[in-house]
């Protein structure tokens, strides 16, 4: 079977991506749902594709030749947000697959998250920090909002700096007790305003779960000899890659994910590394399951 990052690479198409991740996915965002007791009819909504079969009403259809679902209210309302790290390092593109870069990736991950939590019937929003700001979906449920978050993802430029403080602080009331967030960024800004709002927000018992995003080269120090290599968050700053700087380099980078890693994991924050040139369903997965361990 292609992997979802060669499909990436040829095309953009985010339903493809989400349609080629859910067919083998076995896992959902949380625990299942209580049944029964503390499960309430709500409302009928008319079928729309994503929705489970078991939740429509075949007698309702027999009357009205028309397929509805059923809309229920739980005792346990979860909601989950998707929040997105779309500096400009995310602009950083893979060697193996030039035409994808970190946002791209994290974009399809989040996008499979969205669709995950759409099928499972849970209300979800999206946060993209970029150009110093926080711009926000707000949450939602069903397939509207889901084409919501996937418009907005669409439409996200890797752009400036993550938001300062201020900024977050201004914006913190998005996320409300009980909520789950799934974060993706590539963690090269640690220590940070936005980092220190995940730890934040974990202290305020929110479930919150961590994916660091690399190339291939990034990570292995890869990066062709010689080439001259820009900040794109400090474009005044180059840096010529030589063999002679290659161990600093390697030095400096594991040192500072250990940190990453470290802080996360003592704050209980679920933390998963990948490369952007691995198959995205198996990142997925990995996230998940890594979270339901903890």
């Amino acid at each position: 079977m292609i992997d979802t990052s060669y499909l990436l690479a040829h095309s953009q198409d985010l339903d493809l991506i989400i349609r080629h991740v859910l067919a083998g996915l076995g896992h959902g965002l949380h625990a299942g749902r209580e049944r029964g007791a503390g499960v309430e009819f709500s409302e009928y909504r008319a079928y729309a594709p994503g929705d489970e079969w078991r939740r429509v009403d075949w007698k309702l259809l027999a009357r009205n030749d028309r397929y509805y679902v059923r809309e229920a209210e739980r005792d346990s309302h979860v909601a989950t947000w998707l929040w997105l790290d779309a500096s400009a390092s995310m602009r950083e593109a893979s060697y193996v697959y030039p035409d994808v870069t970190k946002l791209d990736y994290a974009r399809a991950v989040l996008a499979c998250l969205a669709a995950v939590a759409q099928r499972q019937g849970d209300a979800f929003g999206l946060i993209v920090a970029n150009q110093g700001r926080i711009h926000l979906t707000p949450v939602s449920r069903g397939p509207r909002q889901l084409h919501r978050v996937l418009a907005h993802l669409n439409r996200t430029k890797a752009e400036q700096e993550l938001p300062d403080a201020l900024q977050i602080k201004a914006q913190m009331q998005f996320v409300r007790a009980p909520s789950l967030l799934f974060a993706v960024s590539d963690f090269l800004d640690w220590p940070s305003p936005s980092g220190e709002s995940l730890l934040r927000l974990r202290r305020m018992r929110h479930d919150v779960r961590a994916l660091s995003l690399h190339t291939e080269a990034e990570r292995n120090a890869a990066f062709p000899l010689e080439a001259s290599y820009c900040d794109p968050e400090q474009v005044a700053h180059t840096v010529q890659f030589t063999p002679q700087i290659k161990p600093a380099y390697q030095a400096a980078y594991a040192q500072h994910f250990d940190k990453v890693r470290g802080e996360l994991k003592r704050a209980d924050i679920p933390y998963l590394q990948a490369n952007i040139e691995q198959d995205i369903a198996k990142v997925v997965r990995s996230w998940l399951r890594l979270a339901s361990l903890r």
